[in-house]
């Protein structure tokens, strides 16, 4: 049985403390170097509420848009008391030249399990502009003990792409600080980005692959098959997780 409904009250307060704090890290800078104006979902896609295998399935979104960016959003998700997930793509208006950046964050009751973020590169020969890679390559370099291996479907990330299961508090410290650095570099640069029209067809091509490999995640369909059914798995991944941008 699923029911969607609207919530004023988010359910970050209730996450693993670190989905928390990355998602108010992602807010805040957010609010304070973007010009963001509403990005609406349809009504029953913004905050929904089933079941998966006995448990409490809750989903809730939050999106906005900007004058380089057509869509914001940011996904919390809590299964019962034993799985919370943050996801977080930015999708940039395609004609502006610009990577995507994605975060996602998966905890459970032993803590953090995966956590990955990048800037991934829309151009055809798979490269960042110039200005990221060299603020990138400024950041200091950071080490974690368990380094997770990309799926097959992952020749969209960067060389910069983070992915890794941290251990303990600080390996979490240093991740949301990170995701911070990357998102923080991508407004900066985003706000320097001219249009470039004449590149439209060529963004709108890489931006529909990053799309389509994204949506060969089979642990987020799984997820939301079991919970909702395969057509609204389908319409979810389509409409709100991947959708593709119009020319």
């Amino acid at each position: 049985m699923r029911f969607a409904m609207t919530s004023n009250t988010s359910i970050r307060s209730e996450q693993h403390v670190t989905i928390g704090q990355l998602a108010d890290r992602i807010d805040a800078i957010w609010q304070r170097t973007l010009d963001l104006s509403p990005y609406v979902l349809p009504e029953d896609l913004d905050y929904v509420e089933g079941k998966m295998e006995g448990e409490k399935l809750i989903i809730e979104n939050k999106c906005y848009q900007t004058p380089q960016f057509r869509k914001l959003h940011l996904e919390l998700a809590k299964i019962g008391n034993g799985l919370d997930i943050l996801h977080c793509v930015m999708f940039p208006r395609p004609e502006y030249a610009l990577p995507m950046f994605g975060t996602d964050l998966v905890a459970g009751r032993k803590g953090v399990s995966m956590a990955i973020t990048d800037l991934s590169p829309i151009s055809g020969d798979r490269i960042l502009p110039a200005g990221y890679v060299t603020a990138l390559e400024r950041l200091p370099e950071l080490e974690f003990e368990q380094v997770r291996r990309f799926p097959m479907w992952g020749d969209i990330f960067s060389p910069f792409c983070l992915f890794i299961h941290p251990e303990g508090l600080t390996e979490e410290e240093q991740f949301i600080d990170r995701v911070a650095d990357y998102l923080e570099i991508h407004c900066t640069q985003a706000a320097l980005t001219q249009a470039t029209p004449e590149r439209t067809s060529e963004i709108l091509a890489a931006q529909t692959y990053y799309c389509t490999r994204q949506q060969e995640n089979d642990k987020t369909r799984r997820v939301l098959e079991k919970a909702f059914g395969t057509a609204w798995a389908d319409r979810y991944m389509t409409t709100v997780l991947f959708d593709m941008a119009s020319p």
